[in-house]
């Protein structure tokens, strides 16, 4: 889960504009980037990655926390994509709000959720992003098989009319195994992905937290190895276009989505070294979602990743 910003937001000594001076740190060899602020216009992340050393980043394009959408103005779509080309920024993440739920069993909130996910279909399209990152949600009330079911037709209900070809793919995210959430298992997530692949260009995100907590062993090199060929067998690595790269709080199996800084937590630092130089990760984006809680965290993160890429070499 990327960190939420304030509800009442405000310029922060957190915020990469205040401290950044001078020349940016320069990009690594792998696409390797952070969640950022779109505060000050949604424009601005574009920036605030650049002044961070990424050269891909992942944004919300609304509040996660409320069904009134924020109103892009053309001129900010428009500024996203300059920017974006002006620091050779790719690819580009827009995460849902974490309000959509596709699986509801309730029907107002299941139409609200339809009517939220078209609205980020829309906006993903208007600012030129790649991919559209979406927790699949909530079977409670139904079967898994129905839940599934129903993200698929929902999606496929939001997307109506939209020319979704060759402009963005959907990805699933894996999620940390809650009781009656979609996309605990990598078989869960697989099945949705050749339930939509008829329907729209489609993906997976793999979190590492959420695959660490829910109970797939990523630290050990033995496990390290059955995860990841688990994870081929049932998905297809070639299919994950985004990886979200962040350490957990608590341990392998707890269900518990808690993300720490990269090293610092039960994930540890060897998994992410590992990851960062498979020759079969190479295609994918590496985004962490970890707190800003100090002042160049963020900053700290992307560097701690990209030397980690550069170690294996």
């Amino acid at each position: 889960m990327p960190p939420q910003e304030s509800r009442k937001p405000k310029l922060s000594l957190k915020d990469v504009l205040l401290w950044s001076e001078g020349e940016p740190p320069k990009p690594g060899r792998r696409r390797i980037g952070i969640h950022t602020s779109t505060f000050g216009g949604v424009q601005s992340a574009a920036e605030r990655a650049y002044r961070l050393g990424a050269n891909t980043f992942q944004i919300f394009s609304s509040s996660p926390r409320q069904w009134k959408p924020y109103a892009l103005t053309e001129a900010q779509c428009a500024a996203m994509r300059s920017l974006r080309e002006k620091y050779a920024l790719g690819p580009m993440a827009i995460h849902t709000s974490y309000l959509v739920n596709l699986a509801s069993v309730t029907p107002d909130f299941h139409r609200k959720s339809v009517e939220a996910f078209r609205g980020e279909l829309e906006r993903t399209l208007a600012l030129g992003a790649d991919f559209l990152v979406l927790h699949p949600g909530s079977f409670r009330g139904r079967s898994r098989e129905e839940g599934l079911e129903l993200v698929a037709r929902s999606i496929e209900e939001s997307a109506e009319g939209l020319n979704l070809k060759n402009s963005l793919r959907i990805l699933i995210e894996n999620t940390a195994g809650a009781e009656f959430s979609l996309g605990g298992s990598f078989d869960q997530v697989g099945e949705l992905l050749r339930y939509l692949q008829t329907v729209c260009p489609v993906g997976a995100c793999i979190d590492t937290c959420h695959t660490h907590v829910s109970g797939y062993d990523i630290v050990s090199e033995e496990g390290w190895r059955e995860t990841m060929q688990k994870l081929d067998e049932t998905i297809g690595i070639n299919n994950v276009f985004v990886w979200h790269c962040n350490d957990a709080k608590d341990p392998c199996g707890s269900r518990r989505d808690r993300h720490e800084h990269i090293g610092k937590g039960t994930i540890g630092l060897e998994p992410f070294r590992r990851l960062l130089n498979d020759p079969r990760t190479e295609h994918a984006a590496f985004i962490a979602e970890t707190p800003i809680e100090e002042p160049q965290d963020d900053l700290r993160t992307i560097e701690t990743l990209k030397s980690l890429a550069e170690s294996g070499q």
